[in-house]
């Protein structure tokens, strides 16, 4: 028995420029930072569109396929892109999806939001602290690879669970834990982020939970902008491009702060 079809919102105009726009702005942050750009995409779906919370995740998951392989050109152009670390994460990732699929409904969610939250308010701080050199490379071994692997678990089991996107875990990880580049972090985060993309794309969409003409407009225009996130990446200054992730992170924190005070129990 297949799954009843999720609401489409109309096809009408406003819906075409809303999505163009969405990808501009998406695009521009998936290469600024090497994220995926799913915390831009899928609230704006929701709020503009009005599209159901599993609808909204599942096209911006197919938008962020085109959108991460023009980042990743972008970067590797400049030799910043660590490809057998990337394969590592993303083979991490597709395994630790499937655990946090499985740990969602026997956990609390605001005590997970809480958490992440935490997480993510250490890591605002260590950007501040650790400024790798942008001549650093990320030296694979059996233990760092071994490290990647265990890495791309956690970052598929938090997606699995809160639905995060890769970028905002692995790009500071690479930084503060393997002393990689910003820039080789965000080139290698970005191509990580596509085999789980595609994997998880194709189980959204027997499940049908993707707009295909929403995420085919996102996805094209977002990828008009992240060369030029990944070109201004490359011009800014390490500290300053920290800042301004930073700045990226306390937005997501408190999204998702707010949800978990949301989602707390309420008293009788």
């Amino acid at each position: 028995m297949t799954a009843p079809e999720t609401e489409r919102p109309p096809h009408d105009l406003r819906f075409y420029l809303v999505c163009v726009g969405i990808g501009l702005l998406a695009g521009l942050l998936s290469g600024l930072f090497g994220v995926g750009g799913g915390t831009v995409i899928v609230p704006f779906l929701v709020l503009l569109l009005r599209f159901d919370q599993r609808l909204a995740a599942g096209t911006s998951l197919a938008a962020i396929v085109p959108t991460a392989a023009v980042g990743v050109i972008s970067y590797a152009v400049h030799g910043s892109v660590a490809w057998i670390p990337a394969l590592l994460l993303a083979a991490g990732a597709v395994f630790g999806a499937q655990i946090g699929t499985w740990l969602l409904p026997r956990l609390s969610l605001t005590v997970l939001r809480w958490a992440f939250v935490g997480f993510l308010v250490a890591v605002i701080v260590s950007l501040f602290v650790v400024i790798p050199s942008r001549d650093a490379e990320l030296t694979l071994t059996v233990l760092s690879g071994a490290a990647l692997v265990a890495l791309g678990v956690v970052t598929g089991i938090l997606s699995g669970l809160i639905g995060v996107g890769g970028g905002i875990i692995v790009v500071p990880a690479l930084m503060v834990l393997f002393g990689t580049s910003d820039l080789v972090a965000k080139g290698t985060s970005l191509l990580m982020m596509i085999p789980t993309a595609v994997s998880g794309t194709v189980g959204n969409m027997r499940r049908r939970n993707v707009d295909l003409v929403a995420a085919a407009i996102v996805g094209v225009a977002a990828c008009t902008t992240t060369a030029l996130g990944a070109w201004a990446a490359v011009l800014l200054d390490p500290f300053v491009a920290n800042a301004l992730f930073a700045v990226y992170l306390v937005v997501i924190a408190v999204q998702m702060a707010l949800r978990a005070w949301r989602g707390r129990p309420r008293r009788a």
